[in-house]
């Protein structure tokens, strides 16, 4: 049917409404046509994108249609009656290189390869401003200590200051001779701006109050990987290529305060929240830490075996050798400064404790079970099988010789020379309120959070609410379900012989398990209750836990 004229446009995805008859076309050239059956009539035909169409979908009434076209990265929602967007979504189209929070936590700005900037919304997850001033790939993002103003460096050789409340690039930063910017700081009061050049091994420095370039700073003899100011102090700290991180005193017109010689080239530097220590992340898998002021090393985390991964079927060297090459390339200090967080060229991105140096929790990013590169686990010459998943899995230490012909390893010959990508962390990034992280990956931007965003209250559908139901209810010690029916009741006396009624150790559950309409309430009843209440500590202690749960959502609104 589409093929009557000839020139037959690849039709890529379909999707069919039974019951308005309404037949969806995608095409290679990111056309769809909307038909309604049985005799073909055209209803309505439009170019949404210039790359194919991926896939198509109907909502349960036929009145919104949505298409993925995954060459771009989009998520479009379309209202064919209105023909107008409902929804408008496009990530970055290839690999997202660096993230940064902004003070409160409620935004998140990416920069990509693709030389394109987007804030999102971390409570929607939805991307609300693209700006495509960049020329070339973006390689560092960060928000200035106001929140209202995201900084960008690329390899097109500008740095560039986006205006969040007017979404406009108003400041444009330049070296004198041309230079790709490799890394990028602000200071704590959002008035210098740092970045790092590639090319040059240098460093340069802005006012951005007027756009001038302030200094110049040399001294490194290798490109410059990474730039951290000390929060606390004018200080900035930057690592280079050179196996060395040095320190240089804003207030001492820039001179060099101290030079610390690593083992190995320096990837990433950075500063814990409270400016007293250091963190170095080396080429040799170390992350080691450094009482700047004194320069002494103060401790160091070997994670080179953290990040290994399996064997690839097309590896000519083994697991535990191809690790010797793998390293931490983003690093970030938790809120409180106890932890750090660590990611670079693994699947595995790992949360340390940093005074006793040992691996807390290690997260997958993916959980692809393709049985390429799997993790390794036999050390003897036999192959041994194990079973992930209900599948018998061989594993293998050593090259398969069943597989060796004398042109080379017939996988090879399968693969046409190379595998899939392999999946990379770019940048970690902890939330200033402690409460989740974020990580740019090779699998998109991926967010955790303690915090579960459930809104949905059960609580009202079937319990019948009254004094002897909640008395019981409390009897059970299911508290968070006696404080909500207490509130529907709304009794004064009642709702505080419920609150008194929980242990003290228990008020840290209750508060995490209650829903977010009641919060509000309890919050109004902590502070009348302050008032009168001669139980003092327990009610700060009820109201510190609320807050520290609940305060980021409670700012929201």
């Amino acid at each position: 049917f589409f093929n009557k004229e000839g020139d037959f446009n690849n039709l890529t995805a379909a999707a069919y409404h039974k019951k308005t008859h309404l037949l969806v076309t995608g095409f290679a050239s990111g056309i769809f046509h909307l038909h309604e059956l049985p005799d073909f009539s055209l209803i309505h035909s439009l170019s949404i994108s210039d790359q194919r169409i991926a896939s198509i979908s109907i909502n349960c009434t036929g009145d919104w249609i949505a298409f993925g076209c995954s060459g771009l990265g989009q998520l479009l929602v379309w209202e064919w009656q209105s023909e107008s967007y409902v929804l408008k979504q496009q990530g970055h189209f290839n690999s997202m290189v660096s993230l940064a929070y902004s003070p409160d936590g409620q935004y998140i700005v990416t920069g990509g390869e693709d030389g394109k900037v987007k804030v999102w919304n971390t409570s929607s997850s939805f991307c609300f401003v693209t700006f495509t001033e960049h020329n070339s790939g973006v390689t560092a993002v960060t928000f200035s200590s106001t929140g209202y103003v995201v900084l960008s460096a690329s390899l097109d050789g500008t740095v560039r200051a986006f205006d969040l409340h007017r979404y406009r690039n108003f400041r444009t930063f330049t070296s004198p001779r041309p230079s790709q910017f490799s890394c990028l700081a602000v200071d704590s009061s959002g008035e210098i701006v740092a970045a790092g050049s590639q090319d040059s091994f240098e460093i340069f420095i802005w006012s951005m109050q007027s756009g001038r370039l302030l200094d110049v700073l040399a001294g490194h003899e290798g490109p410059v990987s990474s730039l951290s100011f000390n929060p606390m102090k004018c200080v900035l700290a930057s690592a280079s290529w050179d196996k060395t991180v040095k320190l240089w005193d804003m207030l001492d017109s820039w001179r060099t305060k101290e030079t610390l010689i690593m083992n190995s080239d320096v990837l990433v530097v950075a500063f814990r929240p409270d400016g007293k220590e250091l963190a170095v992340a080396a080429l040799n898998g170390q992350i080691t830490f450094w009482d700047h002021e004194n320069a002494v090393q103060t401790g160091s985390i070997e994670g080179r075996h953290d990040l290994q991964m399996g064997r690839k079927e097309l590896d000519k060297i083994t697991a535990k050798q191809a690790a010797k090459g793998k390293s931490f390339t983003t690093l970030c200090y938790s809120a409180d400064g106890q932890s750090i967080l660590a990611g670079g060229l693994s699947k595995f991105v790992c949360i340390y404790n940093v005074k006793e140096q040992i691996l807390m929790k290690k997260f997958e990013i993916s959980c692809n079970y393709s049985l390429d590169a799997m993790e390794v686990l036999c050390v003897s010459k036999e192959v041994k099988d194990f079973f992930l998943n209900g599948t018998c899995i061989f594993f293998q230490e050593y090259l398969d010789r069943r597989k060796m012909t004398e042109f080379g390893s017939m996988a090879l010959i399968d693969e046409g020379g190379g595998g899939d990508e392999e999946i990379r962390v770019t940048c970690v990034r902890f939330c200033p309120t402690g409460r989740s992280w974020a990580a740019t990956t090779t699998e998109g931007l991926l967010l955790y959070s303690l915090d579960s965003g459930l809104i949905f209250d059960p609580f009202e559908l079937d319990i019948d609410v009254t004094p002897s139901n909640i008395h019981k209810t409390l009897s059970q010690k299911e508290y968070t379900m006696a404080i909500v029916m207490a509130f529907k009741l709304n009794e004064k006396k009642l709702i505080q012989e419920v609150i008194e009624a929980v242990p003290s150790s228990e008020v840290d559950v209750v508060c995490s398990s209650l829903p977010d309409l009641y919060v509000e309430k309890l919050l109004e009843f902590l502070a009348s209750a302050f008032e009168t209440s001669c139980h003092l500590e327990f009610y700060l202690i009820w109201a510190h836990k609320l807050l520290m749960l609940h305060g980021q959502k409670l700012k929201t609104r």
